[in-house]
């Protein structure tokens, strides 16, 4: 009797702790959610929070603070977005090519794979690769012949040691046999920079941030992972037999702490599918360069632990150390 009192009396309690979480995800969300951008303002990641933050907000019913925290390749926002409370009310936006990288860069801690729970994909570009104007080549096979008959003389930038633009440059350098160098800069728009002044001859990074200095005449595009949307055809890497460079396209995620409840996840993920498919959302997404990239939460997930993997063979493969 006394046993099937205290079961009760415990099966109460349960009741009177999950009845106001459940009240509360029903009310979801009823006061401002922040969103925590691992970047500097500008970029490629930033504005796109600013394109689908105030429409999120609107199908929502609440606003949408946006919140950059850059720093350590995006660590800082990241780490401060997984020891948030799992309410729906402190979210990551970020890329996620670079957030699979994390977990494989020292000191491999935390775990950002599994410190996060997806909510959707939202927009991703494709990867260009472009050289200076000094440089003889005018297509993708001349410049790895070039390449091939200068090691060691030519050098690459990326914005920065063990982020996506590094690990995709040694990877065309591991499948096209070449040696071109690392240049690592403190952020995109100085390596840009220097790549336009010639001080560095190729870099190999999303389309945004180099297709307006190839427009300008600056530069010379040799490839392209995707057809641009809407542009003129294209080099593309799989025409030259390097169709894996393909797998590695910057795109774009919302992303929540782990343990955050699935109706929260399920609704904010609903709210993401209805933005994605506005007609002014869409247009201002593609004036970025981008496109909308819708993905639920379960694919998503699935993507990134997919990308991971795939990342840690480059690294493995390619024998590259990451800095810590």
């Amino acid at each position: 009797m006394k046993r099937k009192f205290l079961r009760s009396l415990a099966a109460l309690a349960a009741t009177a702790v999950a009845a106001p979480l459940a009240f509360a995800q029903a009310g979801y969300p009823d006061h401002p959610i922040r969103v925590i951008v691992p970047f500097p303002p500008g970029g490629s990641v930033d504005p796109i929070m600013r394109i689908v933050g105030p429409r999120l907000g609107e199908v929502l019913g609440q606003p949408l603070v946006i919140d950059n925290r850059a720093g350590a390749n995006s660590a800082i926002g990241a780490g401060a977005v997984a020891k948030a409370p799992a309410d729906g009310y402190t979210l990551l936006f970020t890329a996620g090519s670079t957030h699979v990288i994390l977990p494989l860069q020292p000191p491999q801690s935390p775990d950002f794979l599994k410190d996060f729970a997806p909510i959707a994909g939202v927009a991703r570009s494709s990867y260009m690769l472009a050289v200076h104007n000094s440089v003889p080549a005018k297509t993708l096979p001349e410049f790895i012949a070039y390449a091939k008959a200068n090691p060691g003389k030519l050098n690459f930038a990326s914005s920065g040691v063990g982020n996506l633009n590094h690990l995709a440059a040694e990877l065309f350098n591991l499948r096209a046999g070449t040696k071109i160098v690392h240049v690592p800069y403190k952020g995109g728009a100085p390596a840009v920079q220097d790549l336009v002044a010639g001080r560095v001859q190729m870099m190999l990074t999303n389309v945004p941030t180099l297709q307006p200095q190839v427009d300008a005449g600056a530069l010379r595009a040799l490839a392209y992972t995707t057809a641009r949307a809407g542009g003129p055809p294209v080099p593309l890497f799989a025409q030259y037999g390097l169709a894996e460079l393909e797998g590695i396209e910057p795109y774009l995620v919302l992303l929540a702490p782990a343990r955050t409840p699935d109706a929260v996840i399920a609704k904010l993920t609903a709210a993401m599918q209805k933005v994605l498919a506005m007609p002014d959302v869409i247009k201002s997404i593609e004036t970025q360069l981008q496109a909308p990239y819708y993905l639920p939460a379960q694919q998503l997930g699935e993507r990134l632990q997919a990308d991971s993997a795939r990342m840690k063979e480059v690294i493995d493969k390619g024998r590259i150390v990451l800095a810590p």
